[in-house]
């Protein structure tokens, strides 16, 4: 069973790969980014269409404004990029804004930072698969209503291309990230001339009429109008997601490490805000309409829009009027938007397990997610990433729409923070360096994120504002109550460490007065013989065999057997009057330390090693039942004594060896 076991995972994820290897999977920049930047560049497949659709709340006539509002999200974008460039030089070694926060504020302070941006992966997977599967939906009619199913599919897949390894997922992310860039750059070049030209046609949805909701029908005016503004603002921000998985992912690019990652963050912002302005530029030229609900805001002439009417994503709306009469590459663009929107969640499948690591090596997270598995990924982290991501999509039926409120809430607090945290942290060098020429550096690297903090912070406030009450909510309190779970395994390791951790008297106390060992016995035969063989070969102070009288004929059988064999140890029958077995010998155990408490018990337990799953069932339950108890009685050591049973042949490792099945040197 173990060896299919093994071979499918081998199929699966590949040939283990060596410590000493681990140099190998260091990338480029031309793979780092597209591994890194690939939830950024894909964001430009829902931000423009969150934008629209926020203020066609207010009719058409308030999205002519859409520009605007993403020439506001590109100026964040920038300064986001230049403070983050900062922050790669001053902390290249892959902590990213936890360690920036935890060095600079305080450990409360990087734990919640911890907690933002974890909660902000597991969503970014959620809305990036969501994403994906409904475009694959709009690709593949069949697939019109089970877009659920196909996103937990999709989150499967891409889970063990991780679990493969960075480098090779890298390969394949590569050539369709580095094609999807292509083809927006076609898009913005065609659309561009074909504009300039007069000869851009509008889109199919332009011929209807936006009905604005209630309140807005005067359009962008009052307070209301200032809000809706205020939410296409923040609905568009999810374009900087993104930018803090570069800041977590120095140690995997290759040398010089801070310098790459600098430039792929400056590649990442220049082709993202190029693509957002493409975008929404070409959406106001060809009049495409976007909306939540075309039944109900979507008019033809007054009349409702036709019932066959489907409603397409903004960019393949764009892709079908800017190559009008060349439906494959519009095909394309729609396929390979579809693919970039799957592969975006590979920025969070690196980012998690990355930080789960960190968290893990300073207490933060269980142990477990600190070390990295056969194929030199951290496993672990990427498994609980893809459970959590697939409950979140589960949860929320994969609609877009619905997972967007809870996003960018928590990669906006890393962000904030951050920039705090980078203040503080030249504030500081400032104190101690005495260079000129480093200190007029230090000097414009704190100006720029000063004036990342302030935009942050303020980015931060409309989201919290705008969202709050549409969804933001839950992930404030998946944030706190994940803030709230950290500490308390960090306090529980720190609790584990101090009872633990060495004192003047532990090497004193490190061995017992006296050893009592009890050898407990159910029949006599091999594994009995065995574990008595043990239990004489460690020459205890007091040696005796120990069995519970459940059946009077079998307890009889069993004393006449051991007297014929004339064993140098006593046999102690515990009288057991409701045909118990754990009960009686837990009672005796426990009297044992009653009496003697300097005294080390070690209790001797025979057990079978069986081949097949099956037969553990049918044996060593009564055992399990024991170890179980007698684990949690102060000053008593549990020994397995092993039998192996003929269908364990072929297991062990030993084969060739001179001993029988279930035989060794006693």
């Amino acid at each position: 069973m173990s060896d299919i076991a093994d071979a499918a995972k081998r199929l699966l994820l590949g040939r283990p790969i060596r410590s000493e290897s681990a140099g190998r999977t260091l990338l480029s920049k031309r793979l780092a980014l597209p591994v890194f930047a690939s939830d950024a560049l894909s964001s430009m497949a829902y931000a423009p269409d969150e934008i629209l659709l926020m203020l066609a709340v207010a009719g058409i006539g308030a999205t002519a404004i859409s520009p605007w509002v993403g020439l506001v999200v590109v100026a964040v974008l920038v300064v986001v990029v230049a403070s983050y460039r900062q922050n790669v030089r001053a902390y290249p070694s892959g902590g990213g804004d936890y360690e920036i926060a935890t060095t600079n504020l305080g450990r409360s302070a990087g734990v919640g930072v911890a907690s933002a941006l974890l909660v902000d992966y597991v969503l970014t997977v959620a809305v990036s698969i969501s994403s994906a599967a409904q475009y694959g939906a709009t690709i593949v009619p069949a697939l019109r209503g089970h877009e659920e199913l196909l996103a937990v599919g999709l989150v499967v897949v891409l889970t063990i291309l991780n679990l493969r390894g960075v480098r090779e997922s890298g390969r394949v992310f590569a050539v369709l990230v580095y094609c999807f860039m292509g083809v927006m750059g076609l898009l913005a070049v065609v659309g561009g001339v074909r504009y300039l030209g007069d000869t851009l046609p509008q889109a199919e949805s332009a011929a209807y009429d936006v009905i604005p909701a209630a309140g807005f029908e005067q359009g962008l005016v009052g307070v209301a109008g200032a809000f809706l503004v205020a939410r296409a603002f923040a609905s568009g921000a999810v374009a900087l997601t993104g930018v803090e998985a570069i800041n977590s992912g120095v140690p995997a690019f290759r040398r010089p490490k801070a310098r790459n990652a600098a430039m792929t963050l400056a590649l990442l912002g220049i082709v993202s805000a190029a693509m957002l302005m493409t975008i929404l530029l070409l959406a106001r030229a060809t009049g495409v309409r976007y909306v939540e609900d075309p039944a109900s805001q979507l008019s033809d002439g007054g009349a409702p829009v036709p019932d066959d009417y489907t409603q397409h994503p903004v960019l393949g709306q764009l892709a079908e009027t800017v190559f009008a009469g060349l439906p494959v590459v519009a095909s394309v663009v729609v396929v390979l938007t579809a693919l970039i929107l799957l592969l975006a969640a590979n920025t969070s499948f690196h980012g998690f397990p990355m930080l789960g690591s960190m968290l893990a090596k300073d207490g933060y997270l269980p142990r477990q997610l600190h070390t990295r598995g056969d194929r030199l990924a951290f496993s672990n982290g990427i498994l609980t990433l893809a459970a959590a991501a697939a409950v979140l999509v589960v949860a929320f039926d994969a609609q877009v729409t619905r997972l967007i409120q809870l996003y960018i809430v928590g990669v906006f607090v890393s962000f904030t923070l951050s920039q705090l945290g980078m203040l503080r942290h030249w504030t500081r060098a400032l104190r101690k360096e005495p260079s000129p020429q480093q200190r007029s550096r230090m000097k414009r690297s704190r100006v720029v994120n000063g004036v990342g903090f302030v935009m942050t912070a303020a980015v931060l406030l409309i989201v919290l504002v705008t969202k709050f009450t549409h969804g933001a909510w839950i992930t404030v309190v998946a944030m706190a109550a994940l803030f709230v779970l950290m500490r308390a395994i960090r306090k529980h390791y720190d609790r584990v460490q101090g009872e633990l951790a060495l004192d003047d008297t532990s090497a004193a106390r490190a061995l017992p007065s006296r050893v009592h060992a009890i050898v407990l016995v159910s029949k006599v035969h091999k594994p009995t013989m065995r574990a008595l063989a043990y239990a004489r070969a460690s020459r205890p102070s007091v040696l005796e065999a120990v069995t519970v009288g459940v059946d009077p004929e079998e307890i009889e059988d069993l004393r006449t057997r051991w007297e014929a064999l004339d064993l140098p140890v006593p046999l102690r029958v515990l009288d057991s009057p409701f045909r118990e077995i754990t009960r009686p010998v837990l009672k005796y155990v426990r009297s044992v330390r009653r009496d003697s408490p300097r005294d080390l018990v070690v209790v001797y337990i025979p057990e079978y090693v069986v081949g097949h799953w099956w037969e553990q069932l049918l044996h060593n339950q009564s055992a399990l039942r024991l170890k179980g108890r007698l684990l949690f009685t102060p000053g008593v050591v549990v020994a397995s004594v092993p039998w192996q049973l003929s269908s364990s042949a072929g297991q062990t490792g030993l084969e060739g060896t001179s001993y029988a099945p279930g035989r060794g040197p006693f």
